[in-house]
């Protein structure tokens, strides 16, 4: 938004320059063609007239005339035959002597249709005497024949090099103030944006505070009406959504308190019957049961779990992956270790790279990949977990040695209360899955499942990486 109303800015300043500059410039440049001509022409009459006369004292009064012009203006004299001398010589003859000397017409030419040429050429005709009416102001109108015989012709070549000299002087001071009036406006347009911009720039930043959990986030009630009025109704908002959140964490937590109480009394029950049957289709059924509530646990877990993560009740923040990595693993290698399942850590990431995550989450992530590659793996197989960084973005994947998953059931393996056909799909909740991925997407990453090398299951997860000095 600041860099179009910048430019909006400086467009409609040079378009100001344009309507006034350009017009002015059009002007002094027509000026200086019209003055160069007014007194090229006047010369030429006045060495016209001397030609006509004809006696000794005009021809010399001509010589002078035509050897007076400086020799860097390059102007070129010449007359026909009447007045002979040194500094002047005939004229090339041409379409304009031919006028001039037949039909007594004066001609200009300046060499081209655009502005000038090399040279402007005038060619003005002498008479013998003046023509009726014309003796009083000298003048003939360019153009027209005269009543007294035409006796000879002058002709001045004018250079135009200092006339282009003087149009560049015109154009160019034009342009360079140009330039620096666009500069000054794009500077005050600079300024001008940034305080203009100031408060939508502060709700973005609530906002962006907003989307990475903080609904403590508020935003000052500053600049228009407009932007005070938006101010307040994402500061309510954000009042509403904080209560909100606040009432989901009271339930959440009310909730486990409410449904796991209940679920362990009722395991202790049934351990406590299991232990005082002998009958076996009793304790079968009993086991049975057990193992139903060990289920339901899990899936109460699981459920409390994924409603924490679509609440988004925390803030992303810079965390060390190696260190969260290692505390998890250290969880779980004794349940590894009598399996006799091998975890084994690798990456390409240097030092220890940091990731942004809301706390809690990258280990509740790890705990459901692990454990459904664990429950998975054969006796004596591998758990792979790799680290690799990517620019901006480090990618953490565990790869175990299981029988994997097809196309189809990679498809729906994310989705609520799934579960394959595996060691998993017998015990789990068909949640776990879904938590890491709710878990992951709320932190700005992604997952994907592929096919490990040489058999087995991939869990991708791509991190967002935080630049180091934060932790």
């Amino acid at each position: 938004m600041i860099r179009q109303l910048i430019r909006s800015y400086v467009l409609l300043v040079a378009v100001a320059i344009a309507l006034f500059t350009v017009p002015v410039a059009f002007t002094l440049t027509n000026q200086l063609r019209g003055d160069t001509r007014e007194s090229i022409t006047r010369e030429a009459r006045t060495m016209a007239r001397l030609l006509g006369a004809g006696d000794v004292a005009s021809c010399e009064a001509l010589a002078k005339m035509a050897g007076a012009y400086p020799k860097k203006e390059k102007v070129e004299v010449s007359a026909t035959d009447r007045c002979v001398r040194e500094t002047l010589r005939r004229p090339t003859p041409d379409a304009a002597l031919t006028r001039a000397l037949e039909r007594g017409e004066e001609t200009v030419d300046w060499g081209s249709d655009f502005i000038w040429g090399k040279n402007l050429v005038v060619t003005v005709p002498a008479f013998a005497r003046p023509a009726d009416g014309d003796a009083t102001d000298g003048t003939r109108a360019a153009g027209k024949k005269q009543t007294a015989d035409v006796v000879g012709a002058v002709r001045i070549k004018f250079s135009t090099d200092h006339l282009t000299d003087r149009l560049w002087q015109i154009w160019g001071f034009r342009a360079g103030l140009a330039v620096l009036v666009l500069l000054a406006a794009a500077g005050i347009g600079v300024f001008a944006a940034r305080r203009l911009t100031a408060p939508l720039r502060q709700l973005n930043e609530m906002a962006s505070k907003m989307s990475d959990g903080d609904l403590k986030a508020r935003s000052a009630i500053t600049g228009p009406q407009e932007t005070q009025t938006l101010a307040r109704t994402l500061n309510q908002a954000s009042e509403r959504l904080d209560t909100l959140i606040a009432s989901q964490r009271i339930f959440v937590a009310d909730a486990s308190h409410q449904l796991r109480t209940p679920l362990t009394a009722l395991r202790l029950s049934l351990d406590n019957i299991a232990d005082g049957v002998d009958d076996e289709f009793v304790r079968e059924d009993v086991e049975q049961a057990t193992a139903e509530v060990v289920r339901m646990s899990r899936l109460v877990s699981g459920l409390l779990v994924l409603a924490r993560a679509e609440a988004k009740v925390t803030a992303a923040e810079p965390l060390s992956l190696r260190d969260v990595i290692q505390e998890r693993l250290d969880v779980w290698r004794p349940a590894a270790d009598e399996r006799g399942v091998t975890i084994t850590l690798r990456g390409s990431a240097d030092g220890r790279p940091l990731v942004l995550a809301s706390p809690g989450h990258l280990d509740q992530v790890l705990d459901n990949v692990l454990s459904n590659a664990l429950e998975v793996s054969p006796d004596g197989a591998t758990i792979t977990v790799r680290v690799e960084g990517r620019g901006d973005e480090v990618v953490l994947s565990v790869l175990d040695e299981g029988p994997g998953m097809s196309d189809a059931e990679k498809s729906r393996a994310f989705d609520r209360f799934w579960r394959g056909q595996g060691l998993t799909g017998k015990s789990g909740s068909g949640l776990g899955l879904a938590v890491v991925k709710q878990l992951v997407t709320d932190d700005g990453g992604t997952v994907i499942l592929k096919d490990a090398p040489g058999g087995g299951l991939c869990v991708a997860l791509t991190l967002r990486a935080a630049r180091h000095g934060g932790g």
